[in-house]
């Protein structure tokens, strides 16, 4: 089409407008037209051999994406198109180039995501159900008059988070960062039957901290017989600064 275009009389920037391609592809095809005939515009890439990504292939990539890294003994803990090469290379399979392995991650419709964090517990089960089991006897079994709050502590970071960001070309985002990172610190309380959500603010993820929500929940809490607390197993919440604070509050 581009060498049809040319002999009608069109230039080889105004064909490859027509056709959308490269100007440099309409003037190799004109070249190689001139040069050997209509036999030099047929498709050379059919002596390439066998497709490299075939069924064969895509079905090994999605069975290798349904693991981790971490699962085939790679030590991080998630996929690049560089890892997957060289983890479907290793399965026997021929190797791809990293180009090649997005347009296979492509076509299974695989996406680039932000992997969630989580944290396991590190109890073991039994000790894990028997907690569970007596968090839920504490919910269902005390009086209305002795409230159950669920405490713990967070520190937030102000720096913003810098992610991937789509540019057009020739752009590239500026985001604006404090310079050393910034940090609040928070201690809360949740109610388990009215959804109350007690907080306090302070200046360090301490002692004084955990001790600073305790009197807020005295203040808050002062009709109530008890105050059952729910707490993991920070320092702040036994240190000896903490149990001095509790002998005034009783």
């Amino acid at each position: 089409m581009a060498v049809a275009a040319v002999g009608r009389g069109a230039s080889c920037n105004a064909a490859a407008r027509e056709l959308g391609c490269a100007t440099s592809t309409v003037v190799s095809a004109v070249r190689r037209y001139r040069e050997d005939g209509r036999g030099a515009l047929r498709d050379r890439r059919e002596g390439n051999g066998q497709r490299k990504v075939d069924e064969r292939f895509r079905e090994r990539l999605a069975r290798v994406l349904v693991g981790t890294p971490e699962d085939w003994g790679w030590c991080r803990p998630t996929w690049t198109r560089e890892l997957l090469c060289l983890e479907l290379e290793r399965r026997g399979l021929p190797q791809v180039s990293v180009a090649t392995m997005g347009r296979a991650l492509t076509w299974l419709g695989a996406r680039r995501k932000a992997a969630r964090p989580i944290v396991k517990c590190p109890w073991p089960a039994w000790k894990r159900r028997r907690r569970l089991y007596e968090l839920k006897c504490l919910h269902a079994h005390t009086p209305p008059e002795e409230p159950v709050l669920h405490v713990d502590e967070v520190d937030i970071h102000l720096n913003p988070k810098v992610g991937h960001d789509w540019c057009l070309p020739g752009q590239r985002r500026v985001v604006v960062t404090p310079g050393n990172n910034q940090k609040r610190f928070l201690a809360g309380a949740l109610n388990v039957r009215t959804g109350k959500l007690t907080w306090v603010e302070g200046k360090s993820k301490a002692s004084d901290l955990f001790i600073q929500l305790l009197w807020r929940l005295a203040g808050e809490y002062r009709r109530a017989r008890r105050i059952h607390l729910v707490l993991d197993n920070a320092a702040v919440h036994t240190s000896q600064k903490t149990r001095k604070a509790l002998v005034q509050l009783k």
